[in-house]
């Protein structure tokens, strides 16, 4: 009976949490809500630290799934019936538009100016984007008001790699793979030594990418807030200097909102 009892609490308890949170809030604790995308441009100045020479992020990311340490999504809602398997993974790695075929440039039927015999028959090497060419992430997060701890969390939810518009032969941006955060969370934590955000003015005091996502380390902008017609802000205001403005305010939102509660 004592076991039946207990069992039944456990499963109450597991009620009303988000699977995907590193650190989840119960719903009756939650205030406020707001579901935000936003754009991490790796190579801005504030970004460097997650994308340091052989140590980018986005290399241990795609080192993890081609090893099967980490499961890739098609898309960044992350559940389960939209998982992609390694060789799908590695399929959207692939450069497209290469001329396999071609060689006169080099004087001969292969890349290197030989008469091709040797070459011939060969199948063609895969080429893959470099993880250093990656350099745009697309985090969807939760913004949640803690009424028990009276503060704002960010609970991130899922990070999208996405394929810059220069690497696709429709010169638009695509996306690669999605990832849990949970999931990441766990990877770069199994990684002390290695995972590691560079500190570029004291490496004595180097983080770990986990921990660098925790403290928000980070620099990116809001592109789309939760609405009913799903749009982004580019959609709804018509232009790219209107959408950046209202990235901007939307920002502003979720800091006035947090200090308007604390006034009264």
């Amino acid at each position: 009976m004592l076991l039946c009892v207990g069992s039944a609490f456990a499963q109450e308890n597991d009620e009303g949490f988000n699977e995907n949170s590193v650190r989840p809030i119960h719903e009756s604790k939650q205030l406020f809500k707001k579901r935000v995308w936003r754009r991490m441009d790796l190579q801005e100045k504030q970004n460097r630290p997650f994308f340091a020479v052989n140590n980018e992020i986005t290399r241990f990311i795609i080192d993890a799934v081609e090893n099967g340490e980490l499961t890739a999504y098609d898309t960044d809602s992350v559940s389960d019936d939209r998982r992609i398997s390694k060789e799908e993974f590695m399929k959207r790695l692939e450069v497209k538009g290469i001329d396999d075929g071609g060689g006169d440039d080099w004087g001969g039927g292969d890349s290197w100016g030989d008469d091709g015999n040797a070459t011939a028959s060969a199948a063609p090497s895969k080429t893959y984007i470099r993880p250093d060419e990656l350099t745009l992430l697309e985090i969807v997060e939760d913004a949640i008001f803690d009424k028990s701890r009276s503060r704002m969390f960010y609970d991130i939810q899922s990070i999208t790699i996405k394929i810059p518009a220069t690497l696709t032969l429709n010169g638009l941006e695509v996306p690669l793979a999605s990832f849990k955060y949970k999931d990441l969370e766990q990877l770069f934590r199994s990684m002390p030594d290695r995972a590691q955000w560079y500190n570029m003015y004291n490496q004595s005091k180097t983080l770990n990418f986990a921990d660098a996502f925790l403290l928000r380390l980070f620099k990116a902008r809001i592109y789309k807030v939760s609405n009913p017609s799903d749009e982004d802000l580019y959609s709804i205001y018509g232009g790219a200097k209107e959408a950046l403005y209202a990235s901007q305010q939307e920002e502003y939102k979720l800091m006035e909102f947090e200090h308007n509660l604390w006034e009264y």
